[in-house]
């Protein structure tokens, strides 16, 4: 007895000292100790800077749906009002039953758990609602910041750690009202690993709102934030249930329910419906490798930071509202069709497709038939098909870094015939095959380098064989535009003969075509060039195309329409910044050749027939080795790139003598898989944008006349090697 009379008398010592330094500013206090701890609490900060929590980042397709979620806490925050008022209540009754009557710091409470620590043994805690919203506001800027080595939880703390605690509980008391602060503190407080908020609780145990929660499912939740692991009902139910009914109790003597609410509610079980949180690009509910896309666009970007670490942290906490350009309807066709080209796909071999509008740059759509993890029976890779490996400024897109396109380099060639003003039907000589050193290509701003000779490769000089085509039958003289829709190699190298390099060069530079693998441009001085030797991403094959379709006016590529923050506030993007950059009528010239790819030429037996329902053009492509296979074709609408062939890392193997899909194929050529992938899709979507016709080309273009032979008067005398030669359709 004497014990414990002693332990009170220390107890109300303590409490005394402790209530003259809460209260200096109020009351008069005297003696050395009073005046000590006044002095300390003085000298404690007094304001706290109480900012958003971290919240996670949505990212949309352009019709409103999630694609992916981003977060290092998952956490959406809601006003007061679009919660449950059982939850307002139930956690109001179990942490803090004098909420409304206090200042921030509780007095009774304090004098309580101190007698009941010193006299009993037992541990009460005594921090109100709002001194445990200050720890939560603290210790999440120390995570937003990095720091969470600095994070200090209630167990750790010292007394100075409190008295700074119930200080800034004061304060925040005289700025805040009591909604505002319960408002942040069920936006802010930790129910589970994958749960931060109400929102994000109700969500993740009930697959609801916070605003639909029920009394029991509200009590439940008010009870796990004491201890979030020792209360879980996935884990332990037994503990949460206990919980749960210590808080109905504590809601029916405060008043807040009645008995028969309370009968009912002790009545139920846990009753969970846990809805798993998905995070990341690995678990988008659409188009992971666009989510992919999208996420390095911000991480690369200074517009959302200073450095990558920071944009990350505004990626994964800053609750940012994402919105891109990707059209959901597209995107599923697109996925489903890629993900049957291959069947089962025990070769691995990828399939790809990417969609462009013509006039605006936007990416509609991008899918490949692989999965971002480890799944039994199939294609796992975190590469994407569909870009290039690093963007201009050398920042990581996470791309495969192009496939080489083979022919379907070929319209850029003849785009810089007609910008010369020669004739759609001029007639080349396809016959030649033999393009040795020092053959006099012309040039007004460089050296052609490479060689097509087997003699001299015979003799150990550095050129590749006669450039051969993929029939024979096609070395003969014939009208450059027979050449091209039916993709004839000697015929492009005949028609480049005539022409400046600089020229072929500056249109694929308009057009935005680069080297897959480090975005440097595309040297189309180097012959193998013409017919697609260095690797190119089908989003920029597709976006080139789509300046065709526009009448020559390129737009880059974009893939983000709108981002804004928490506050509502909007971020800068990359908006359509179109310019000409070939003439309208060299445009419609391509146009109108490769309208004729689909219908007599190289692409005529690709099935179904897209022409028939909608204006399209397109082209084929094949690499030498038969290992990448493309149809990059396009309506006045949409333009896309469809790839199909080896993605691995490397790209060494051959399309040949290889069984896709149950079928065997002695060589894989662009209208063999690509090309129905291409025309699949083309006939689901096309309708859904414009499908007007392509205007004619001048007349004057079409007019039929002999070309000029290749001037010789002046050889180049080149020195190197194609690297490759492309075989055309």
């Amino acid at each position: 007895m004497g014990g414990k009379i002693s332990a009170f008398l220390v107890v109300s010592a303590l409490a005394g000292a402790l209530f003259a330094g809460l209260f200096i500013p109020l009351t008069v206090a005297a003696g050395a100790a009073v005046n000590g701890a006044s002095a300390l609490f003085a000298s404690l900060p007094s304001e706290l800077e109480v900012e958003r929590p971290s919240q996670s980042t949505k990212v949309l397709t352009t019709d409103g749906k999630v694609i992916a979620t981003f977060f290092a806490e998952n956490r959406s925050s809601v006003p007061l009002a679009e919660m449950s008022p059982f939850i307002k209540d139930a956690i109001v009754a179990i942490e803090d039953s004098r909420f409304y009557e206090h200042g921030g710091v509780d007095g009774h409470g304090i004098l309580r758990a101190l007698t009941s620590n010193l006299t009993t043994g037992a541990r009460q805690g005594a921090s109100t609602l709002t001194q445990q919203y200050v720890t939560n506001v603290i210790n999440e800027s120390l995570a937003a910041k990095g720091q969470d080595d600095q994070i200090m939880l209630n167990g750790q703390k010292r007394v100075g750690d409190k008295l700074r605690e119930m200080k800034l509980a004061i304060a925040l008391e005289k700025k805040f009202s009591k909604e505002q602060i319960l408002e942040g503190y069920l936006n802010i407080v930790f129910f589970n690993r994958d749960a931060y908020g109400i929102e994000s609780a109700a969500r993740y145990y009930y697959s609801t709102t916070a605003k639909e929660l029920t009394l029991p499912q509200a009590a439940l939740l008010a009870g796990l934030v004491n201890s979030p692991s020792f209360y879980d009902p996935a884990t332990n139910p037994e503990n949460a249930l206990a919980r749960r009914n210590q808080v109905l109790a504590n809601m029916l003597a405060q008043g807040k329910i009645q008995q028969a609410a309370y009968d009912a509610a002790v009545a139920t079980g846990t009753d969970l419906s846990i809805t798993p949180s998905r995070q990341g690009c690995a678990a988008a509910e659409i188009a992971p490798y666009f989510c992919s896309y999208v996420s390095r666009l911000v991480l690369n970007d200074s517009t959302f930071g200073a450095d990558e670490a920071e944009r990350e942290r505004k990626l994964y906490r800053g609750g940012l509202t994402i919105t891109t350009t990707l059209d959901s309807r597209l995107q599923s066709a697109a996925q489903a069709q890629v993900d049957s080209t291959a069947g089962n796909n025990p070769g691995r071999w990828g399939a790809a497709l990417v969609t462009v509008q013509p006039g605006t740059g936007r990416v509609l759509a991008m899918a490949q038939n692989t999965v971002f993890l480890p799944q039994e029976g199939k294609f796992d890779t975190h590469l994407n098909f569909n870009v290039d490996k690093y963007d201009v400024n050398g920042g990581d897109l996470n791309g495969a870094g192009g496939f080489q396109p083979g022919s379907t380099m070929k319209p850029f060639t003849f785009a810089q015939w007609l910008n010369e003003g020669k004739s759609i039907t001029a007639t080349v000589d396809a016959s030649k095959r033999v393009y040795p050193t020092g053959f006099p290509w012309k040039s007004s701003c460089g050296k052609v380098l490479g060689a097509y000779s087997t003699a001299e490769k015979t003799a150990g000089r550095d050129a590749a064989e006669d450039l051969q085509n993929a029939e024979e039958g096609f070395y003969r003289s014939m009208p450059v535009n027979y050449g091209l829709y039916n993709s004839i190699n000697t015929a492009t190298f005949a028609s480049a003969a005539q022409l400046d390099f600089c020229g072929i060069q500056k249109v694929v530079d308009s057009l935005g075509l680069k080297n897959g693998l480090d975005s440097s441009p595309v040297n189309m001085h180097q012959v193998g060039n013409l017919l697609g030797a260095i690797g190119v991403s089908p989003l920029n094959m597709a976006n080139a195309y789509a300046t065709f379709a526009n009448d020559g006016t390129y737009c880059p590529p974009i893939a983000l329409t709108e981002v804004t923050t928490a506050e509502g506030e909007r971020l800068p993007v990359q908006q359509s910044s179109c310019k000409a950059v070939l003439k309208p009528e060299v445009a419609r010239g391509v146009n109108h050749v490769l309208q004729d790819v689909l219908k007599r030429g190289s692409g005529v037996y690709i099935s179904p027939k897209v022409q028939q329902s909608a204006p399209a053009a397109a082209k084929t492509g094949t690499s030498n080795n038969n290992g990448a296979t493309w149809v990059v074709g396009y309506t006045s609408g949409l333009a896309t790139a469809s790839f199909f062939g080896d993605a691995l890392e490397g790209q060494q193997r051959a399309g040949q003598n290889v069984t896709i899909n149950g079928k065997f194929y002695k060589g894989i050529d662009g209208y063999m898989i690509a090309g129905p992938q291409w025309a699949n899709y083309m006939s689901q979507i096309a309708g859904l944008y414009p499908t007007n016709d392509f205007p004619a080309p001048p007349a004057s273009m079409m007019n039929s006349q002999p070309s000029s032979p290749a001037t010789r008067s002046s050889p180049t005398a080149p020195s190197a090697a194609a690297s490759t030669q492309p075989a055309g359709e």
